[in-house]
């Protein structure tokens, strides 16, 4: 990108040889920097966990009412599989189109419309009475909180200056680990329950998934209503050329932080002269007005994205992350079926892993050979076990936040990621041979913080890579690459774990090494 005169940026040197000068981008960096770090940020923080809680909700909820809801909804096997694949199928679908909508007409009015979609969607699906109703829902749950993912990333990155962006952004990924927690908490406190209510004469019968659902649906509506007294991104509304309101947004900023008058904002007047700015990222057509002006700008800022280098990094953050996503997902959306089957068959004789998922699966060979149409559907509330492994993946996924918040500055994104892939292949190994209930909950909670971690860096890297114009487009695209892993991952495992149960895991080791000798290509941004 070009450098471009500001105003009153550019400063000659005593001897009139020598003139500094800085991008818009820049002087947005420093004015943000002015701001400081106080209520705003903590603001911007809670907002943004409300939201992150509510895809963790779309996607946790499921695996927790299938045992509850199977007769209620005379669910099969493949039905539950549909069911849990179902969001993902909607996020898949709505990705990158969401992730160019964004750059082009925001990020604020994607948040609020996603999210307060998804608030009607969840209570729409805590009302079904079918599996047909509760399953299109579900699809639909997917699609909003796309949409709301990518704008809400990018909105987070760009109210954070330079030297506090990849903590917060550490930090606010960390939300998803706590979110499992909270989830977790909820699902223990009201599945165990034995609720039922009737409505018009038995049109409606309210079951207790259903109260479940409609009390976390709590989260959207929260989010939505957060997001509305938020501002918009400033550093999207330069590259739209709307100057005003990128100084308004820095001052509440300034002023929420501080707790002082506007007027001591060493920026105040910050691109009060419009005519004389000129902008790297802003589009060559001038701000547009129309709808139709907004898309034909939004389309001439695709172009680089097909072009090199920004092309072949979409190509590389796209593979890692398919593979990240597949590992990550597995490993986490499968611990409760397998933590379940470790209950079952563990015994003085053994607790080897693979012991006892080749049992599992050996007896449901079995049982599939000996099935009778005359089996009585008998629901099984999920016991204690489940929800405290549950909560202990979540607290473990929470303390690799911590100690990388402290290195990610010091060691670089890169070498972290690269530390954190070594790490993941190790642990994905050693399920082959761990042999203790302990041990087993340990790997796989060690394991499914180290691909969080690697998500989380593989985004934040994906936004130093692109620039505002295309950085949610390009986010977009990398989580639907990354979430089509999740489908692919999630439907191939039962069948890898068929063949038998070193197979996966071998297999996701392999995946993970790849995934590490990639990132040695990444470069390293300057900031």
């Amino acid at each position: 990108m070009s450098e471009v005169n500001l105003q009153a940026l550019g400063k000659r040197s005593n001897d009139g040889l020598n003139t500094t000068l800085k991008t818009t981008m820049q002087e947005y960096d420093t004015a943000l920097k002015a701001c400081g770090f106080g209520l705003f940020h903590i603001r911007l923080l809670c907002t943004s966990f409300v939201g992150m809680a509510s895809g963790i909700v779309i996607t946790n909820t499921a695996p927790y009412i299938l045992p509850i809801a199977e007769c209620d909804l005379n669910m099969n096997l493949i039905q539950k599989g549909v069911l849990n694949a179902m969001p993902y199928s909607g996020m898949i679908l709505i990705s990158v189109i969401a992730g160019f909508l964004t750059d082009t007409f925001g990020r604020k009015i994607f948040l609020i419309l996603g999210y307060g979609g998804l608030f009607l969607c969840t209570f729409i699906s805590a009302l079904s009475q079918s599996y047909l109703v509760l399953v299109s829902a579900k699809f639909f749950e997917g699609v909003l909180f796309a949409i709301s993912f990518t704008s809400l990333l990018a909105l987070t990155s760009e109210f954070c200056h330079n030297g506090i962006r990849d903590r917060i952004m550490l930090l606010q990924s960390s939300f998803a680990a706590i979110s499992q927690i909270v989830v977790a908490l909820i699902s223990w406190t009201i599945l165990p329950n034995n609720w039922s209510s009737t409505f018009f004469n038995g049109t409606i019968v309210l079951n207790t998934w259903n109260y479940y659902l409609l009390i976390v649906s709590l989260f959207p509506i929260s989010a939505c209503i957060m997001y509305i007294f938020l501002p918009e991104s400033p550093k999207y509304c330069i590259t739209q050329k709307r100057y005003d309101e990128a100084r308004e947004a820095l001052l509440h900023i300034y002023k929420q932080n501080t707790r002082k008058p506007v007027d001591t904002y060493p920026f105040v007047n910050i691109w009060k002269d419009k005519n004389k700015l000129a902008i790297d990222e802003t589009p060559e057509h001038g701000a547009p007005k129309s709808f139709s002006q907004m898309l034909s700008v939004g389309f001439h800022n695709v172009k680089p994205m097909f072009h090199r280098p920004l092309g072949l990094y979409v190509l590389l953050f796209c593979t890692m992350n398919f593979f990240i996503m597949n590992m990550f997902n597995v490993i986490r959306l499968w611990f409760p079926q397998l933590s379940t089957i470790v209950e079952y068959y563990a015994n003085a004789d053994t607790q080897d892993l693979c012991v006892m998922l080749d049992s599992y699966t050996h007896d449901l060979k079995m049982q599939s050979l000996n099935a009778t149409p005359d089996d009585i559907c008998v629901p099984k509330v999920s016991g204690t076990e489940t929800y405290v492994n549950s909560i202990i993946l979540g607290s473990i996924c929470i303390i690799p936040y911590i100690i990388s918040g402290v290195l990610v500055n010091k060691v670089g994104k890169k070498n972290l990621f690269i530390v954190c892939g070594v790490l993941c292949v190790a642990t994905t190994l050693g399920l082959r041979w761990v042999n203790s209930k302990f041990g087993i909950v340990a790997l796989f909670s060690t394991i499914t913080a180290l691909g969080q971690i690697e998500l989380s860096l593989n985004q934040f890297m994906v936004i130093d890579q692109f620039p505002t114009t295309t950085r949610s487009l390009a986010i977009g695209l990398v989580m639907m690459i990354g979430r089509t892993g999740s489908l692919v991952g999630n439907i191939i495992f039962p069948v890898l774990l068929n063949i038998g149960c070193i197979v996966p895991f071998f297999t996701m080791a392999g995946t993970m090494t790849f995934v590490t000798l990639l990132s040695f290509v990444i470069p390293v941004k300057k900031k």
